[in-house]
């Protein structure tokens, strides 16, 4: 090949991303990381190779491992382009749309693991959620229909999607919060606006600027909310609070102090919507961006995602300007913003400590590692076992299903950079019925496949086994050291490499 050719052949496929908006904004993230590791003196971690970017966007945007065919197509292709058009057919599937309603879902809903009345009422709520996922609709608009969403005394918690019509309805959102304007004040203001106001609610916040006026000052939008028949109903025109235990009452006040302007017979929540999702609002773009880039690090920029005030500063805050200004200008893609931070060289950097000074997390010098989900952990071994994946909905929250059981065994606590497996966890992983039926020789359907393929070696299968579990194939000392187990070829010894590799913190991560 000639000198020219090869030229061309590394050029073109970045030729032909010119112009990407996505791809722009990946450079931009890179040039401010870079320049903060500069100043820090910090090097940046090397590129991960291609198994382990597969399998790290598969776990976070998929939420589970690829399959051992999937890893095979993708490291035998020579296409110099092919992460991004992975990237791209993983954001166009059913999977990606599955799991962003489940994290969306948590987000708005951390109630559903511990009440089982709102878990009843998850489905209904998956359902309204998945379509706006599916849809890509634009994050402001989502935020507006979910804040002025019409009450009209539903039954408190709807069990059935049948009843809700095809798409669902977020109804379990102000019911999880049981209705009260300071449980949907709290909650509007972590998830749009990136504030923890909770704090300021029986007294100024001990930290931030926020006082206990502004707190039932915002909650003043949802005082017209109130339970009736059984369901929910808003009083119209109700623009005021007052402040428990005290004899003082608040009007309906923007966080910025900025005047409402009020619309003719319109629920106050209309303009507080209309407010957050305004291009000079100061909290919602940098607090929507921030929590996305939180869901794929596993650290914000702001850390935790939810906690902006003067004593806990961004840690780079050129980079969240810069990307909530492009999420505002792009009309609030949420496609457009994952795709463009997965196309960066920031995240696809190993996460292999190669010097001291990259283990601090909010330099981002290396990709943080962090543990999997319960969901993630469920769902990747039913891709290892070679069981059917659960269908969307949130159903096995409602019905209290083996995936019900596993999530709340398997409940994260903590941030995702330092998640830690307790005692009851680990055991449920050694012997528990789904690790115990995929490591089965006989029960496993995929392990059985491997073993019972006729013409595979011994290191064939081994590498199978590898890139089932791990996405890739082992390295040579691996390779050597599993190979002398299974030098008696019985099914077994298959097995107990099997096991073993489950239950290692390569699997249980995203690395």
């Amino acid at each position: 090949m000639t000198r020219l050719a090869l030229t061309l052949l590394l050029v073109l496929p970045a030729l032909a991303r010119a112009g990407d908006p996505a791809a722009d904004l990946a450079s931009t993230i890179d040039r401010l990381i870079a320049k903060k590791l500069a100043d820090e003196k910090v090097p940046p971690a090397s590129r991960a190779d291609d198994a382990t970017y597969f399998r790290r966007i598969h776990l976070a945007l998929g939420g589970r491992i690829p399959t051992a065919s999937e890893v095979r197509q993708f490291l035998e292709s020579d296409d110099p382009d092919k992460r991004a058009k992975a990237l791209d057919r993983l954001m166009a599937s059913a999977a990606y749309a599955n799991h962003l309603t489940t994290v969306m879902r948590g987000w708005l809903l951390p109630e559903a693991i511990a009440n089982p009345d709102v878990a009843g009422a998850v489905p209904g709520f998956e359902a309204w959620l998945r379509h706006r996922v599916q849809t890509n609709q634009p994050y402001d608009k989502f935020a507006q229909e979910l804040i002025t969403f019409p009450l009209d005394a539903r039954p408190a918690n709807p069990r059935a999607t049948a009843d809700d019509g095809p798409t669902g309805t977020p109804v379990a959102f102000y019911n999880a919060k049981e209705g009260k304007p300071e449980n949907l004040a709290a909650a509007t203001s972590r998830l749009f606006l990136g504030v923890q106001l909770e704090c300021a609610q029986c007294h100024n916040h001990p930290f931030a600027k926020w006082s206990r006026e502004q707190f039932w000052g915002l909650a003043a939008f949802f005082g017209g909310v109130t339970r009736q028949d059984g369901g929910l109903r808003e009083l119209p025109n109700r623009r005021e609070m007052g402040i428990p235990n005290t004899d003082r009452t608040v009007p309906a006040t923007f966080l910025d102090d900025k005047e409402p302007s009020w619309q003719f017979r319109k629920s106050p929540r209309v303009t507080l919507a209309n407010w957050i999702v305004e291009k000079d609002n100061p909290f919602f773009a940098k607090a929507a961006v921030n929590r996305f880039w939180g869901h794929l690090f596993g650290a914000g920029i702001v850390d935790p995602v939810d906690d902006f005030h003067e004593q806990n500063p961004p840690s780079h805050p050129e980079l969240l300007a810069a990307l909530a200004a492009a999420f505002a200008d792009s009309g609030y893609d949420v496609k457009y913003l994952l795709r463009a931070i997965c196309l960066s060289e920031t995240f696809s950097r190993s996460s292999a400590i190669a010097h001291p000074s990259q283990r601090n997390v909010r330099l981002f010098a290396a990709f943080p590692v962090q543990g999997l989900t319960p969901e993630q952990l469920f769902d990747s071994l039913s891709v290892v076992a070679g069981t059917p994946l659960e269908g969307p909905g949130g159903n096995y929250l409602a019905n209290g299903s083996p995936k019900r059981q596993f999530v709340e065994t398997f409940n994260r606590m903590g941030k995702p950079t330092e998640t830690q497996t307790t005692i009851i966890q680990a055991l449920a992983l050694m012997n528990g019925g789904l690790v115990g039926q995929a490591a089965d020789a006989k029960a496993g359907r995929t392990l059985a496949a491997i073993l019972e393929l006729p013409g595979l070696t011994p290191t064939e299968r081994i590498d199978s086994i590898y890139l089932t579990i791990l996405g890739r194939v082992p390295k040579p000392v691996e390779r050597d050291r599993v190979m002398k187990h299974v030098t008696d070829g019985k099914a077994e010894r298959y097995s107990d490499v099997f096991w073993a590799l489950l239950n290692g913190v390569e699997f249980r991560t995203n690395h």
